[in-house]
């Protein structure tokens, strides 16, 4: 437990020094919204490089090969602050995070949820409705939504895949934009939510990107049933994680 305090805390001083040399290009290129796309390369180079330096690596399994000239809205499982990193890291076109409000004050990821990504506040219906109509007005503009559908990360530990909201499935069919569930099983492992109770630990992240769902042939009243279906997914693949490949 020792060693996996220490560990956490490399971790956060890599993502904290990373954050500062590469500031001067966040803020630049979150200034506009066509220089979006620059700012998401720049994100993912932070994330690659701050898990990279105390040992931490992704890997992405593809159940078929993704499209990224077209926008979809990625629906992750969350057990950790690692799944942020990996999304920017998985979608290969331009893309933004729908996240809780508070996320708008924070010292790192203020700048982000200020500009190029979108606070909600899910207890206020007026600010869903905002951040939900500012959602659509990007997937039309050819950016992809990655939103954690169970709104947060389980307080079990280990972690249990909590229900979905309904929000980001009835902006899929509204759009008729495809989801791609992505499932990892083992990356709480290696960091649990923010690492502070736990620590963590060097070690490969492992994720299923699943194959798109479609949605173009679905009506609004189907969001319940697509919103299980996706949820059906995931959780059907981390039940049927091997425990021998997750902790290898």
């Amino acid at each position: 437990m020792i060693l996996r305090k220490v560990h956490v805390y490399f971790y956060v001083v890599s993502v904290a020094v990373g954050f500062f040399i590469l500031w001067p290009f966040f803020y630049y290129f979150s200034r506009k919204p066509e220089r979006y796309h620059t700012l998401n390369l720049f994100r993912k180079i932070w994330g690659l490089v701050s898990s990279a330096f105390v040992g931490i690596f992704y890997q992405f399994d593809y159940e078929q090969p993704i499209d990224w000239s077209k926008p979809y809205i990625i629906c992750p499982n969350h057990t950790s602050n690692l799944d942020i990193s990996a999304m920017c890291i998985l979608v290969k076109g331009n893309c933004c995070f729908m996240g809780k409000q508070e996320l708008e004050e924070g010292l790192v990821t203020g700048l982000f949820f200020r500009t190029i990504d979108i606070p909600v506040n899910r207890d206020s219906k007026m600010s869903s409705f905002r951040a939900f109509k500012k959602a659509s007005e990007k997937l039309q503009e050819d950016i992809s939504l990655i939103i954690f559908p169970e709104g947060g990360i389980s307080d079990n530990y280990p972690p249990q895949l909590c229900q979905f909201k309904n929000g980001p499935f009835r902006l899929a069919i509204e759009l008729k934009i495809p989801i791609i569930p992505v499932s990892s099983a083992n990356t709480w492992q290696i960091l649990w939510d923010t690492g502070t109770r736990h620590g963590s630990r060097p070690g490969v992240c492992k994720f299923k990107v699943h194959k798109p769902v479609e949605t173009a042939h679905r009506v609004i009243e189907d969001a319940d049933a697509l919103r299980d279906e996706v949820f059906g997914i995931i959780n059907r693949d981390l039940n049927s994680e091997d425990p021998v490949s997750t902790f290898a």
